[in-house]
């Protein structure tokens, strides 16, 4: 195995499947990105117990001597390859045991795994794909992932739940204590889903899409989903499970409904969080929220330990109710608020013990729920 490549070329595409290389893993040759040059292309994969990358680079700095396949060490190779400053870098296997890496004046020689011992990966291609628009996906990750529980208490809350059925797909993301729901019209008419992809592969599916713009195909499998991309194919497991029936914790009737401008109540609250007392169950700053009888909104916070804090909000718009009082973690708020891109956004309370819920006025599509605390 013998080749030259642009050095940015290379490194762009191991940023990409990086994301593929597990953190610990109990088979050493996963650490290891597996490359296979042909005369006119390269193909990069890597893989975990959670999902499978693999990029094609066909660029015209590629110049290939001789084809092959080798499995590098690859937090070494990106590491390597980043700190390289020439435009040039040359690859040359030797006796399949080591590589050599030249690049102008540096030269370096890594130890090579066995190719033979990486596991085989199959990317699955099923008939009709569902085509999205990467932007789409990525605003969908970013609105809804951030809910999905961190805890494995109940391992199907790890993931998010997309359902599809009769044209509109349903996105759901929830650790029990809030929830958030996004919901897409899909043009193309293509089979009912109903599957739970984990968070953490979200995760690194939306660093990808910081820097690809394409359309992206989805297939699902019955274990797996497979993203691709022109020249990425990025594959993750479904969570096993039944995801619950969120639709009946969400309130229909809202004695209390006030307006409010999102970037005002949002600074507020990140400056009364910062003395607040931290849940025993959940560890976050917890709040509290008051409607005087003048429509004035207080948002305040007791510490016992520190002391107090206690910031004015006029609601920007009409003020359904008269009056309200309940707490609940400013994070959970906070991480809501900053999620949607309306700059108003309208907080529907069904009672002080029950969930309430956040919408924003230019995000018609996207719910979101938290549960309060009880209040000593």
């Amino acid at each position: 195995m013998i080749f030259s490549i642009n050095r940015d070329v290379l490194l762009n595409n191991l940023i990409v499947i990086q994301r593929g290389l597990p953190n610990k893993t109990p088979l050493p040759i996963l650490n290891a990105i597996k490359f296979e040059v042909n005369q006119d292309h390269l193909i990069l994969t890597t893989s975990n117990s959670d999902l499978a990358i693999q990029v094609l680079i066909e660029d015209k700095s590629l110049k290939v001597t001789q084809v092959g396949k080798a499995a590098i060490p690859g937090k070494f190779l990106i590491e390597i390859i980043r700190k390289l400053e020439a435009n040039t870098i040359e690859f040359a296997v030797l006796e399949e045991r080591s590589v050599v890496i030249k690049a102008e004046r540096s030269d370096f020689k890594l130890n090579l795994m066995d190719y033979l011992d990486y596991p085989e990966v199959d990317f699955l291609e099923l008939r009709h794909p569902i085509l999205l628009d990467s932007e789409i996906i990525k605003t969908i990750i970013k609105e809804t992932n951030y809910s999905a529980a961190n805890n494995e208490k109940r391992p199907i809350l790890t993931g998010v739940n997309f359902h599809y059925e009769n044209n509109q797909l349903q996105v759901i993301a929830t650790d029990s204590y809030r929830l958030s729901k996004k919901e897409i019209k899909l043009r193309e008419n293509v089979e009912s889903f109903n599957f739970v992809i984990p968070s953490k592969s979200l995760d690194e599916l939306s660093r990808i899409l910081d820097v690809v713009s394409d359309n992206v195909e989805i297939f699902v499998n019955p274990n797996k989903v497979l993203f691709k991309f022109p020249n990425i194919m990025f594959q993750t497991r479904l969570l096993e499970g039944k995801y619950p029936d969120t639709s009946r914790i969400i309130p229909t009737e809202f004695p209390v409904i006030i307006p409010f401008n999102k970037e005002e109540l949002l600074s507020a609250v990140e400056r009364v969080s910062l003395l607040s007392p931290r849940d025993k169950e959940t560890n976050y700053n917890i709040i509290k929220f008051t409607l005087r009888s003048d429509h004035v909104v207080e948002i305040s916070s007791t510490n016992p330990e520190v002391g107090d804090a206690l910031e004015e909000v006029t609601p920007n718009g009409m003020v359904t109710g008269s009056s309200l009082q309940i707490a609940f973690s400013s994070r959970y708020l906070i991480e809501a608020l900053k999620s949607f891109a309306s700059s108003d956004i309208v907080i529907s309370f069904a009672g002080e013990v029950k969930p309430f819920v956040i919408k924003g006025q230019l995000d018609i599509d996207l719910l979101h729920l938290i549960l309060p605390v009880r209040i000593d």
